[in-house]
């Protein structure tokens, strides 16, 4: 991609206007239009500040694959997006079906955004409507299919992205059916997901995350700030966490069990009785394996 390009996913990624992007930069609006349709570019000191902005080197934000036909993968051939300003602290309630992608995602703003896009998918605007309610003190957020569209086709051609204002984030319940599922960049009281899905991503994650899955799942957090519980039904999952997390881990339910792996080798326990950070595993005949990973391999 040209910088042009780079620049624009990685502003639309971090859920930035052209105008926040400009006053975190301290330049004006028309400038960053003009670096992102390629008709200027900015000096050594603006690159230097979007590089550490983005957290991106500048080799990688400069490079130049236009040759490629791939597309970026924050953008799609079809797309449909829904916004609704929000004011106040408030409770989100969304039920958001099947997608092959889920990812939640805190961010600096005023609207909650729910995006569908896909590659395949030439009639998703007239075959999924996005519902946004505002009710007292709770957003509910519904996504539904149309015309014979079928969950199993969302689930193979349907990626969905949500953003919320974490400054009006009060607590989040969310149930969906993807093969993959990753929430990021949220700090509230309590999340409860209810899910079906192999592979869940927590980063930046703070706060307590419930989740009911009955599939066997690999579930990642790139860090653990508050309680993780997993309610699972005949199932086997595996939670990785970073090295030196200081946590306990409690196994409730009947004929649940925990056990515990370093470097993909089974270990004796390592959790901490009493500390703050907690891994719960709740349910029937279910199994947790709590792995960690080093610094080199994370």
């Amino acid at each position: 991609m040209t910088f042009a390009e780079n620049l624009k996913m990685l502003r639309k990624q971090a859920g930035m206007s052209q105008e926040q992007l400009a006053e975190k930069l301290g330049v004006s609006r028309q400038a960053v239009t003009k670096w992102e349709t390629g008709v200027g570019i900015p000096d050594i000191e603006n690159i230097m500040a979007i590089s550490t902005l983005f957290n991106i080197s500048i080799d990688d934000l400069l490079s130049n694959e236009s040759g490629s036909k791939k597309l970026p993968e924050t953008e799609y051939l079809y797309e449909s997006v829904t916004e609704y300003d929000v004011d106040e602290s408030k409770r989100y309630d969304m039920k958001l079906g099947g997608a092959k992608q889920l990812v939640l995602v805190g961010y600096e703003g005023e609207k909650i955004q729910v995006r569908l896009g896909s590659n395949t998918f030439s009639t998703l605007q007239n075959d999924f409507k996005v519902k946004i309610d505002d009710i007292r003190k709770r957003i509910d957020v519904d996504v539904k299919r149309k015309n014979g569209t079928t969950e199993a086709m969302a689930k193979s051609e349907i990626d969905i992205f949500v953003q919320i204002p974490v400054q009006y984030v009060d607590k989040i319940e969310c149930e969906a059916h993807a093969e993959r599922v990753e929430i990021r960049s949220i700090e509230c009281e309590n999340i409860e997901l209810g899910v079906k899905t192999t592979n869940l991503i927590l980063e930046n994650v703070v706060g307590s995350v419930e989740v009911d899955c009955n599939l066997d799942m690999e579930i990642m957090c790139d860090s653990l700030n508050g309680e993780i519980a997993i309610n699972q039904v005949s199932a086997t999952s595996k939670i990785h966490i970073p090295e030196k997390v200081v946590f306990q881990a409690v196994a409730k339910g009947i004929g649940t069990s925990i056990s515990y792996e370093k470097a993909g080798q089974r270990a004796e326990r390592f959790d901490t009785p009493k500390a703050d950070n907690v891994i719960e595993l709740n349910g029937i005949k279910s199994e947790l394996i709590i792995c960690i990973k080093n610094a080199e391999t994370w």
